[in-house]
């Protein structure tokens, strides 16, 4: 690897040792900046100011991820949001950002304007959440529910494509 002790531009650009650096969290974000810095033969110090840098940026957060389901949460579903009129898109947006529940959002484009994934003890917990908090948000139109049986794959982007 050719690898620069220079920390990105002013643009925020990232460079290969910061890709290299996030990859290494991916496998391991209980990774030590000695074994990180060994394995990309940079200084520990190198190492301990680029991940500084990236939780500052918001690049990167590191948290602990949990199985859901080890944890009580059973029933998992994509809910397709239609809002009328448009201009409170933001408004239902900001309303589900607020649930416990919503593990993913997005504005799309298309038949619906919001996509959001949520996460809930059981079959119970997602009617109550569909029909008596996210439909009587003002601005919501129509739901569409799809459940997941069974989550197969979750996983964060592949960084080594992008270098």
């Amino acid at each position: 690897m050719n690898l620069t002790n220079a920390f990105h531009g002013s643009n925020g650009s990232l460079d290969e040792l910061d890709f290299s650096i996030l990859m290494l969290l991916q496998q391991d974000g209980r990774m030590s900046f000695t074994v990180m810095a060994e394995k990309l033969g940079v200084s520990i110090s190198n190492i301990r100011t680029r991940v500084g840098k990236l939780i500052d940026d918001k690049t990167i957060q590191i948290v602990g991820r949990v199985n859901p389901e080890k944890v009580g949460f059973h029933a998992y579903a994509h809910i397709k949001i239609s809002i009328r009129p448009a201009n409170l898109i933001e408004h239902v947006a900001a309303k589900l950002m607020e649930f416990p529940e919503v593990s993913f959002l997005a504005s799309t484009s298309g038949d619906f304007d919001l996509e959001v994934d949520v996460m809930c003890r059981d079959n119970s917990h997602l009617v109550q959440v569909v029909n008596e908090r996210i439909a009587p948000i003002e601005g919501v139109y129509q739901t569409k529910t799809d459940m997941y049986f069974k989550v197969l794959k979750l996983a964060q982007p592949d960084l080594s494509g992008l270098r």
